[in-house]
C-alpha cells in the first residue's frame, strides 16, 4: 500500500492524504476515460489510503501486512465514496464528517509588472493550520490509547429515560456527553499536540501567475487552507497586488509611458529605443515634427490579453519636450532666420511704434 501511494512506511498521515490527493485526481476515470489500467489505479489508491489514513488499519497491516488485514474480514468502501468525501461532492449523506468546509485563508502577493507581463511561478510561504503529523488528527498518544466509550457503548449516543406526570415514562435518544457522538474516548493524549489535534506550521505552496493578468486578480487554491478533523480544509485566496513600475503604467491591456526628447529631435526627428518588459528594445523612429505631449501608438505592444490568445494591447508613448533653460543672442538671431513671429507678436511690435 505504501508503494501504490508512493510514500515511505514512516509517512505521516498529512504525507499520505496529500499524496492520495495528488494521484487521485490524475487517475479519476472522469479524467481517464476508458483506461481500464488508470480505472485500477484509482480503485488501488482508494483502497490504499482507506487503509493507511486508518491508525487501527494501519497498524494491523505494518505488522501482519494483508494477510493480517484479510483476518479481521476487511471490506473496502466504494473509491468513488472514498474521492467524494474526500474532496466534497453530493453523493455522501449529511453525517460525512468531510461534508463542513473550514473558512478561507487570505493572503495579499505583491507582483512586479514584468511577472504580470510574462507570467511566473511565485513561491509563497504560507502559515496555517494542519493536523498533528504525530497522531494523525486523532488526539491520542497511539491507536491503543483510543478505546471504545464506556458510557454509550460506541454508539455516541444515550438513552435517557424521564418520568412524566401520571406515572408515564418518556425515553430520549441524546448525544453522548462523553465522547461527544463519537463512540470513543482516547485514555492519553498525544505529547506533541497535548490532544489538540492540530498543530501550526508553514508550508510552501507555488502560485501560477499567467501573463496579462491583472491587478487585485484572484488565485484560488482549494482545500490548501486550514485543516482540521472531521472538516474539509478551506481554501487559501492569493489575491495579486501590483508593485507600481518605474517605466511603465498599465490601463487594461494597455501600456503607457513618457519619454523625454530634445528640442532639436523634436524639430528634425530622431531615432530611440524603449526597453520592454521582456528586455527587447523597441525602436522608436520620428522624421517628422513632435510637439510636447505628442503621443505615439505602438499597436499590440502592450499587455497579453488573458481571453485572446496571442493578441495583445497597445503602448502608448508620450514625449515632452526638453528646452533649454537659454539661448545666447547669436543662436537667437539665427533662429530668427528659419522661424517667422507669431501674428500676435507682429500686432505687438505695431503698437510698440
Amino acid at each position: 500500500y505504501y508503494a501504490i501511494l508512493g510514500v515511505s512506511k514512516d509517512a505521516t498521515s498529512r504525507e499520505i492524504k496529500k499524496k492520495y490527493k495528488q494521484l487521485s485526481k490524475k487517475y479519476h476515470p472522469d479524467k481517464n476515460p476508458g483506461d481500464k489500467e488508470a480505472e485500477q489505479k484509482f480503485v488501488q489508491l482508494a483502497q490504499a489510503y482507506e487503509v493507511l489514513s486508518d491508525d487501527e488499519q494501519r497498524a494491523t497491516y505494518d505488522r501482519y501486512g494483508e494477510e493480517g488485514l484479510k483476518g479481521n474480514a476487511q471490506e473496502f468502501h466504494n473509491p468513488f465514496d472514498i474521492f467524494e468525501r474526500f474532496f466534497g461532492g453530493g453523493r455522501h449523506s449529511r453525517t460525512d464528517p468531510e461534508e463542513t468546509k473550514g473558512p478561507p485563508i487570505k493572503h495579499d502577493v505583491d507582483v512586479q509588472l514584468k511577472e504580470l507581463y510574462l507570467g511566473k511561478d511565485i513561491n509563497v510561504d504560507v502559515s496555517k493550520q494542519t493536523l498533528c503529523t504525530h497522531c494523525g488528527g486523532n488526539g491520542a498518544r497511539s491507536a491503543d490509547d483510543i478505546v471504545i466509550c464506556s458510557a454509550c457503548g460506541g454508539r455516541g449516543v444515550k438513552l435517557v429515560t424521564q418520568k412524566m406526570g401520571g406515572g408515564g415514562i418518556l425515553q430520549m435518544q441524546t448525544t453522548c456527553d462523553v465522547c461527544e457522538g463519537r463512540g470513543k474516548t482516547i485514555k492519553a493524549k498525544c505529547p506533541h499536540c497535548k490532544g489538540k489535534k492540530v498543530q501550526r506550521m508553514n508550508e510552501v505552496l507555488t502560485i501560477v501567475v499567467e501573463k496579462g493578468m491583472s491587478d487585485g486578480e484572484e488565485i484560488t487554491m482549494e482545500k490548501e487552507g486550514d485543516e482540521a478533523p472531521e472538516t474539509v480544509p478551506g481554501d487559501i485566496i492569493f489575491t495579486l497586488r501590483m508593485v507600481p513600475d518605474p517605466v511603465f503604467t498599465r490601463k487594461g491591456d494597455d501600456l503607457y509611458t513618457e519619454k523625454t526628447i530634445t528640442l532639436l529631435e523634436s524639430l528634425v526627428g530622431f531615432e530611440s529605443y524603449i526597453t520592454h518588459l521582456d528586455g527587447r528594445k523597441i525602436h522608436v523612429r520620428r522624421n517628422a515634427v513632435t510637439p510636447c505631449d505628442f503621443v505615439e501608438k505602438l499597436k499590440g505592444e502592450g499587455m497579453p490579453k488573458r481571453k485572446s490568445k496571442n493578441q495583445k494591447g497597445d503602448l502608448y508613448i508620450q514625449f515632452s519636450v526638453d528646452f533649454p533653460k537659454a539661448v545666447n543672442a547669436t543662436v537667437k538671431e539665427e533662429l530668427k532666420k528659419y522661424f517667422k513671429p507669431s501674428e500676435h507678436m507682429k500686432e505687438k511690435k505695431h503698437d510698440e511704434l
